[in-house]
């Protein structure tokens, strides 16, 4: 009987032991499949081609216009593709969207809508990036928009897939207060409106929380973060600080701008950005 009970206990503990074992196996395997997130920069002007060493130091990845970019007659970046590719850099493809005051007739919506499409597919081409890659059309206005807006988007989309390249909407992550207990987001605007599925959004919400301030973290938030929970990029610090939106953040330079780590003499002030890739615009 004695012999009895020690087999039993005997048993037991080797049946616990492999238990214990496979629990150890599942959640080395949990954590390995984890979700990173890759840190990025973005800003209008390219930052010349002595900054780059020094910024992939911290940064995965880099905007790169595809037409002059707000405010500019010229866009700085063309021609850069090869060089910053040697250097292991991943892009996010941007394209100037229109404003609001600029599509005051649904039908021109949709013809700038096409228009602009063709054009930034051209350009992609132009600079060597591959059929597939996702085009960000920077939309730089928040809250609500209206039809002939969503018209134009929806157009945006529609026509660039046509053109064999994958949409993205570059636009807002801000709650907006509407008044009367209504708030609004415009990604979840666009989104609600758009008609196409396949759009990669990349949005801005630079409020502290959710956004670290100007910082590159060791393990960054991913871009759910943002507290749009559909989004494939976030932009997380804008350059200068928005004292409205931001004013909560750290790790800004005196003069309100973010930099990067190495960059000691504040030569190349940035956004930041996080993705779940390295290379949010390459083709999947």
């Amino acid at each position: 009987m004695r012999a009895l009970a020690i087999f039993l206990f005997v048993l037991l503990l080797f049946v616990s032991g492999i238990t214990l074992s496979f629990a150890g196996l599942d959640s080395t395997a949990f954590s390995s499949t984890e979700t990173h997130g890759f840190v990025g920069f973005d800003r209008n002007q390219y930052p010349g081609d002595e900054a780059l060493p020094m910024l992939r130091k911290s940064y995965s990845f880099a905007s790169y216009w595809l037409s002059p970019p707000p405010g500019e007659k010229s866009n700085s970046w063309t021609g850069k593709r090869g060089l910053m590719r040697a250097q292991g850099f991943g892009f996010l493809l941007l394209y100037q969207g229109r404003t609001s005051g600029q599509l005051p007739y649904k039908k021109d919506s949709i013809e700038a809508g096409i228009a602009d499409a063709h054009a930034a597919a051209a350009a992609a081409r132009q600079e060597g990036f591959p059929e597939g890659s996702v085009i960000f059309l920077d939309v730089e206005e928040g809250g609500r928009f209206f039809d002939g807006y969503h018209a134009y988007l929806r157009s945006w989309a529609e026509s660039l897939t046509k053109e064999k390249f994958r949409p993205g909407i570059y636009c807002s992550g801000i709650v907006v207060d509407e008044g009367e207990g209504s708030t609004i987001i415009s990604a979840d605007d666009i989104r609600a409106h758009i008609g196409v599925v396949d759009v990669v959004y990349w949005v801005f919400n630079d409020g502290c929380p959710p956004s670290p301030g100007c910082s590159v973290p060791q393990n960054p938030p991913g871009p759910a973060a943002s507290g749009v929970i559909y989004a494939s990029v976030w932009q997380y610090v804008r350059s200068p600080q928005e004292k409205k939106v931001a004013r909560h953040c750290r790790g800004y330079a005196s003069d309100g701008n973010c930099y990067a780590p190495g960059d000691a003499a504040h030569k190349w002030f940035l956004d930041e950005d996080v993705a779940t890739t390295a290379d949010p615009s390459a083709p999947r």
